[in-house]
């Protein structure tokens, strides 16, 4: 099948090897694992994760429908805040609704008091490589500080919510902090039904200690008699998915430069916002050096500087991997760039384009 770049392609087999590992942590912590739909809500594939998985955690109203609508199980609602008509909307069918704050919890209360109910607590601690991405940096915002307060509500609530991570990849580091949150919330863990540990675990890299990663969460559980939860993104489609581009024009300042039919700031903008480049597999003898570049407006428009094996011409394929988180749900419309489709590779090894993008998409965007 000759497919028209850009698109996102989708493996299941890859996918799949993802799943296997969650399975695998699954039987031997007893920890529950919802995908965090932020990252990751294209619902082609949520056939095969829903076998491996218990749900989807949302950030808003829309996300959380479409959990419950497209992946089913169980559905877990979280806000930083929440305007009344999605409470009033989301107590139809979200099994857990988790508050970001005390003010949230004691207005709302009344509406869903009959509801599983969380409240997300900042432990003031973290692990992340990004300022903008801590959640625990300073004056942040995400969860609740003040132990009293939670410890005045805890009549109210279900469960806890600890989302502390981003990209940890080190098992060590995670059973020092659950540690400390044992030794810190232990008042407030052995009263509540369950506990989310949220995303940011990196268990699906390389290398990663996962039998003592399940080791971690069976103790903390059984010592707290709380069900565990998690909510990877990330881990959950880890090198499951590439963007696949052509080169459109080739030239020189200072350096050679290969311009591209896609973009970070529409395709690719974590690039942008965390100042990293996209992944692309190393090949080989390379010594032709390009910057390849999207093809928008903004000067800023790089997705990296890469060696390959011989000189690029006009209509080469250029192919970056682990593509598929933070990409999709985020890319836009910047420039009247045409959008990526998103292309499947089944188990079966059929090849489907599920989704492609046209003008009509573009100006129905807007009004």
């Amino acid at each position: 099948m000759k497919l028209k770049t850009p698109y996102y392609f989708i493996e299941e087999k890859k996918l799949l090897e993802n799943m296997k590992k969650i399975a695998f942590i699954r039987e031997q912590s007893g920890a529950k694992f919802v995908l965090a739909l932020k990252c990751f809500s294209t619902w082609c594939v949520f056939d095969l994760m829903s076998k491996y998985m218990d749900g989807t955690t949302s950030s808003a109203l829309y996300e959380a429908k479409l959990g419950y609508e497209k992946f089913g199980k169980e559905v877990h609602a979280y806000s930083v805040a929440y305007p009344k008509e999605e409470i009033l909307e989301l107590k139809k069918f979200a099994d857990k609704i988790i508050f970001n704050s005390i003010s949230q919890l004691k207005r709302f209360y009344p509406l869903v008091k009959n509801k599983n109910l969380g409240i997300r607590v900042n432990p003031k601690i973290s692990y992340s490589h990004f300022d903008l991405a801590d959640p625990a940096r300073k004056n942040s915002r995400l969860g609740v500080i003040n132990k009293k307060d939670i410890l005045d509500n805890l009549n109210k609530i279900n469960g806890l919510m600890f989302h502390f991570n981003c990209e940890n990849e080190d098992a060590d580091n995670l059973e020092q902090s659950l540690n400390y949150i044992g030794q810190n919330y232990s008042k407030m863990l052995e009263k509540v039904e369950w506990v989310s540990f949220g995303g940011g675990i990196y268990f699906t890299k390389n290398g990663y200690n996962i039998k003592k990663f399940c080791k971690i969460l069976r103790d903390f559980s059984k010592k707290y008699n709380v069900q565990i939860y998690l909510e990877p993104g990330e881990s959950s489609i880890t090198m499951s998915a590439k963007l696949v581009t052509s080169v459109l024009d080739i030239t020189h300042n200072g350096k050679d430069i290969a311009v591209i039919d896609s973009s970070t700031e529409a395709h690719m903008l974590d690039l942008l916002t965390y100042h990293t480049p996209a992944k692309m597999a190393k090949q080989k003898n390379a010594k032709y050096e390009y910057i390849v570049a999207g093809r928008t407006c903004l000067a800023g428009d790089i997705f990296g500087t890469y060696k390959f094996t011989k000189p690029l011409k006009i209509g080469d394929k250029i192919v970056f991997e682990d593509a598929a988180g933070y990409s999709m749900v985020k890319m836009n419309w910047f420039n009247g760039v045409p959008m990526p489709s998103i292309v499947v590779k089944r188990l079966n090894g059929k090849i489907e384009v599920v989704k492609s993008f046209t003008y009509k998409d573009f100006a129905d965007n807007l009004s």
